[in-house]
């Protein structure tokens, strides 16, 4: 798996890739299982740190999910609402989308389809 931070607006060419103050957005790719989780994890500690209330998630690049990172995901959803803000899925992959409606995760998440 690797993290790469991206516009957090979708119109917008990836090499603006500078954060705003509240919203931090990232692209997963490849795979993101129980391997990857911790390197999600702090990947998403160090955006909060910076004052993220607003994370958003690409996850159209990811090839395969696993119940580790879909719980990682609940825990960042969780923990940014209990701050008043809102963690994103953005343009989930086949494979990820499908995942998320048989879990039911997709009624949890706010989720932005392709621009």
């Amino acid at each position: 798996m690797q993290i790469e931070t991206v516009s957090h607006r979708q119109d917008d060419a990836v090499d603006d890739a500078t954060p705003s103050e509240e919203t931090w957005a990232c692209r997963i790719l490849g795979r993101f299982d129980a391997h990857e989780s911790e390197q999600f994890r702090s990947y998403f500690e160090e955006a909060v740190s910076q004052g993220t209330k607003t994370f958003i998630v690409d996850l159209s690049e990811v090839d395969f999910v696993d119940s580790t990172a879909l719980a990682e995901l609940v825990r960042a959803m969780k923990q940014l609402r209990q701050e008043a803000g809102n963690l994103i899925l953005r343009r989930p992959s086949n494979a990820v989308r499908i995942i998320l409606e048989l879990t039911k995760l997709d009624q949890a998440f706010t989720i932005e389809a392709a621009a």
